[in-house]
């Protein structure tokens, strides 16, 4: 049989296609017929001639074609009996792309920060072929590749992704496919910094977390310790508190792993706390009063020293300073020496302390005493000298006065002698000493006076350790004793790695210090098998040096 009519269709257009053969037998078994074709939306008509014009007959096939008939094959056959022939058809169906879909890769496991994620666009079908792509991330066009290539993924590019194939007769779109980027982050409501007593909300969150397949589990850390662990993705602080402060983070953790959520720091600000102020009358080489005020309170509080009602001192602006008064402040400290100090330096003192969230003061009265404590050769002196306390009162003719010592408010001892002696005195013996005067029926106690003695630095204290939880965190604590306060210094053979005073700053960004007096902490964060070895801790002050070794093992 001979076959008639456009290969090519379009979809959804009818068209027709002729079946015809020269032989038509009207009392015999010939047959002629399509095969292949979809009989619910087709038609299908035959004609047979027997005159003198001609002899034959015809099979008209006229039928709608979908895209899914693309390629397909369609016979047409002419049988006699047993016997047969056919003609093959191939249907070439134009239609716009189908089947479209989203293929993603990695297909499997947690997709985390700054992994390499492909995104495949694939046609099931499209006659003429795809002749373009468009991709769309939550409804924005973000590429126009068959293959979206995201390296270095970034939490930004969590979302929903769909594309579209493209070709002369339309355009077909694929169900979306959300990409999930597996990357904990913490964030703080209303903010890092709050007032004392503000409800503050602690969240730590992945991408999509409400929309995430299957459960997570939350770990808590403050300042590296664990804290709490659950599905609950926050931290709630009803009312924090100052003891609140600290630097916090999470972990994630689903069926195919976890992520840690860098940390970040709560600070909590709040008024000054009652100030603690203290009064000490000191008569080694002339008759002086210290006065000194501290205080707790974040922001830093400006402290100011009144006498009866008037400002002598302050941290903040300065004030007009007699000979007579020296002032030293530092962070919520202020220090007032009075030189010379008399019965009118008596009286009340008073300090108070201010910050943008209060205020708040404390007052003392300082007595002036009749009995005074000397010490020679000096309320200063150096470990070894020999040094002799002097108690000198009211002496009552009558009876002959009886001497108490104390040392830190204990009492060393009692005698007639009015000496207390010192041949080579220790950093030990230093403190503050007061005596008390009995003399008949009279009896009053110095002023507490402070001996100082100096002493080179004892052997240092060296410890390091390796904090595993919440990433590698190697730490190095130096700590000594003497007086004055020692420079430390921590090397790792001829590098200096930091120091309390007079070296520079490390520029590396996983090395942080921290110096207190008589103190210094290295932290050094992700550590590696190069931050290994020996370090040594040198303590030097005035009176000499001391040093200590460490072996520190990551």
């Amino acid at each position: 049989p001979s076959v008639t009519g456009s290969e090519e269709k379009t979809e959804g257009q009818r068209a027709t296609l002729e079946c015809s053969t020269p032989y038509a037998c009207p009392a015999g078994d010939t047959a002629l017929r399509w095969e292949g074709f979809n009989p619910r939306v087709s038609k299908v008509s035959w004609r047979v001639q027997l005159d003198t014009s001609g002899v034959g007959q015809q099979v008209t096939l006229t039928s709608s074609f979908s895209w899914r008939d693309h390629s397909k094959k369609l016979l047409c056959r002419v049988s006699d009996g047993s016997k047969s022939s056919s003609t093959e058809v191939v249907l070439r169906v134009r239609h716009a792309p189908k089947d479209t879909k989203v293929s993603l890769s990695p297909s499997s496991g947690n997709i985390g920060v700054g992994d390499t994620v492909t995104l495949s666009c694939q046609a099931g079908s499209s006659h003429p072929p795809v002749s373009g792509y468009r991709w769309y991330k939550d409804g924005v066009a973000v590429g126009t590749e068959r293959v979206l290539a995201l390296a270095g993924v970034r939490r930004e590019d969590h979302g929903r992704y769909h594309c579209e194939a493209q070709n002369a007769l339309g355009t077909g779109v694929s169900p979306p496919v959300t990409l999930r980027v597996f990357s904990a982050e913490i964030s703080a409501s209303p903010a890092a910094e709050v007032l004392e007593g503000t409800a503050t909300t602690l969240s730590c969150d992945v991408p999509g977390r409400e929309g995430h397949p299957e459960e997570l589990t939350y770990t808590w850390f403050k300042n590296g310790a664990w804290l709490k662990e659950g599905p609950a993705h926050t931290l709630l602080f009803p009312a924090v508190a100052a003891g609140d402060a600290g630097y916090y983070s999470c972990q994630v953790t689903n069926s195919q792993g976890s992520d840690t959520a860098q940390a970040i720091t709560l600070s909590v600000t709040y008024p000054p706390r009652i100030p603690t102020l203290t009064l000490f009358q000191e008569t080694q080489g002339g008759r002086q009063v210290i006065v000194l005020c501290v205080v707790d309170s974040h922001p830093p509080a400006t402290l100011a020293i009144d006498h009866d009602g008037t400002v002598l001192a302050t941290s903040g602006a300065e004030v007009a300073l007699g000979q007579q008064l020296g002032v030293t402040s530092s962070r919520n400290s202020l220090r007032l020496e009075i030189r010379d100090a008399g019965p009118r330096d008596g009286g009340k003192y008073g300090c108070t302390a201010r910050n943008v969230h209060g205020h708040a003061s404390a007052t003392k009265v300082l007595v002036t005493h009749a009995a005074t404590l000397l010490i020679q050769p000096s309320a200063e002196v150096t470990e070894g000298t020999a040094v002799t306390l002097t108690c000198v009162g009211t002496q009552d003719t009558v009876e002959k006065p009886l001497y108490a010592w104390y040392r830190n408010g204990w009492r060393l001892q009692e005698s007639s002698i009015p000496t207390l002696e010192f041949p080579n005195i220790r950093g030990d013996d230093a403190g503050t000493f007061q005596c008390r005067v009995q003399s008949g029926n009279s009896s009053d106690a110095s002023e507490a006076v402070p001996l100082r003695v100096l002493y080179p630095p004892r052997q240092p204290v060296l410890s390091s350790f390796l904090q595993i939880r919440g990433g590698r965190l190697g730490i190095l604590q130096c700590s000594v004793e003497s007086d004055p306060e020692s420079n430390l210094t921590l090397r790792r053979g001829d590098e200096v790695i930091a120091c309390t005073r007079g070296c520079p700053q490390t520029t590396s960004p996983r090395v942080r210090v921290t110096a207190s007096y008589n103190s210094l902490r290295v932290e050094i964060r992700d550590v590696v098998v190069e931050d290994e070895g020996t370090y040594l801790c040198q303590a030097g002050n005035s009176q000499g040096s001391a040093s200590a070794a460490v072996d520190f093992k990551a």
